[in-house]
Formats: structure tokens, C-alpha cells, sequence
């Protein structure tokens, strides 16, 4: 081809081979723009209740909506049990409390362990309970198993500086003017889960004890707890 058949209006047109050599980098630009924001999106939704619920379908469905009660507020249980007052129950409590703090407020696994547990729960290889609704929920867990993998002892679930910056001794300096002090160990020490709940009503467990224990509107007292756990091992055992 000749200098004079190579120009277009005029102009020298480029080779093609020149043209793709331009294009790459701007394809590679957007390719990379897209991935930004769809990882952005993506992280975003991460931090959602709607994507534990989601991903980790089975066994977190029973728990969305203990988290979506409004405070003050009769609301329902992980187990479909009705509670007379939300505020009961920590979930919607710290979402109300903390400016919709979601589950990884609390719930702040390792890397390692949310790749276990995404395993888990595409393998299936995980242990649930029926419940009167027909969902499945995990067995409750105690503070040292949700705090296994962070390596960390089991009141810094509860008591660090994103949530309850206090040691024991401050708790128990902030709840002495109770008649009976709830956070003293005369009995020995116990977990904040003992009573703090947080998919299902508190429990004041002084009332195992002591008859005159005042029960919080929404908790249930030892007694109760009891009957419901008898109650649920009953239905897990009959499923």
C-alpha cells in the first residue's frame, strides 16, 4: 500500500496492531473499576445481617429476626418463642444502643475462622437443632467458644474498648447499689451469658435461689429457663 493509500482524510491512519496496543490498558482500567466497586459492594453487604443470613442460610435464619425486633417491643425468640419486651434480648438492644451495630460488632471472627465456617456451611458438616417454627439453630454457644478462635479470654467478649470498656471490678462498682448485687461472685464467678442473652430473653439466674428476685419486663426467671430448655430437648429429641 502506498504513503498516499494509507491516509484517511488526509491523515496517516495508524496500523492496527498500534490501535489494540492503545485500547489494552483502557480495558484493563475498566475491568479494574468494576472489580473496585463490586468488592466494595460486596464488603459493604458484609457487614450486614442480611448477608449472615443469607450465606449462611440454615442455621442463621432463625436469628435475623431477633435482631430486626424494635426495642420496647413484644418480639420473638431464635426458637419462634414469644418475648413479651425485646429489650430482653441484646441483639436489638446493641442494634438500637450502638447506631445499628450489626452481628460482627460482637461477633468479630478471624479470617481462618470465616473460612471454616464458610466451609461449614457449604459442606453442611455443622450441627443443628430443630425448633418448634421448623427452622434449625445452632446450639448456644458459651463465651470461650466464641472467643476460641481470637484467642482471648471469655469477658472480652462483652467487656472491651468497642463495647463495655470496664474490667469486673469496675462492673461490679457500677451495680452496687442493687439491693443484691448481681456481679458479685459470692457464688462463684459466672459468664455474662449466663444472664445476657442476646437471641433469646435474658434470664435473671439470682432467681434460682432467691424467690424475691426482681425479673426485668421480657426475662424469664431460672425456673423458666429450665422448663424451656427441658422443653426444647424434648423437640430436638422427637425431630
Amino acid at each position: 500500500m502506498t504513503e498516499e493509500e494509507n491516509k484517511v482524510d488526509g491523515q496517516t491512519a495508524e496500523p492496527a496492531a498500534q490501535k489494540k496496543k492503545k485500547k489494552w490498558p483502557i480495558v484493563v482500567g475498566v475491568v479494574v473499576a468494576v472489580l473496585v466497586v463490586a468488592g466494595a459492594g460486596f464488603w459493604v453487604w458484609h457487614e450486614q445481617p442480611s448477608f449472615c443470613n443469607a450465606i449462611c442460610h440454615t442455621p442463621m435464619d432463625a436469628y435475623l429476626p431477633t435482631y430486626e425486633s424494635e426495642i420496647n417491643q413484644p418480639g420473638v425468640d431464635k426458637w419462634g418463642n414469644e418475648v413479651s419486651n425485646s429489650n430482653a434480648m441484646l441483639a436489638p438492644l446493641h442494634r438500637a444502643a450502638a447506631d445499628n451495630a450489626t452481628c460482627l460488632t460482637c461477633h468479630v471472627p478471624t479470617l481462618s475462622e470465616q473460612i471454616g465456617e464458610g466451609m461449614s456451611w457449604i459442606t453442611g458438616s455443622y450441627e443443628v437443632l430443630n425448633t418448634q417454627t421448623g427452622q434449625q439453630v445452632v446450639p448456644e454457644k458459651s463465651l470461650e467458644d466464641l472467643v476460641a478462635a481470637r484467642g482471648i479470654e471469655a469477658d472480652q467478649f462483652c467487656l472491651n474498648e468497642s463495647c463495655h470498656n470496664m474490667t469486673r471490678d469496675d462492673l461490679i462498682q457500677a451495680t452496687a447499689d442493687m439491693e443484691r448485687n448481681p456481679h458479685v461472685p459470692q457464688h462463684g464467678e459466672n459468664q455474662c451469658s449466663d444472664c445476657h442473652k442476646a437471641h433469646r430473653a435474658s434470664v435473671n439466674m439470682c432467681s434460682q435461689c432467691h424467690n424475691d428476685a426482681p425479673i426485668p419486663e421480657g426475662w424469664i426467671s431460672a425456673a423458666d429457663n429450665t422448663a424451656l430448655e427441658k422443653e426444647l430437648d424434648s423437640l430436638n429429641k422427637a425431630a
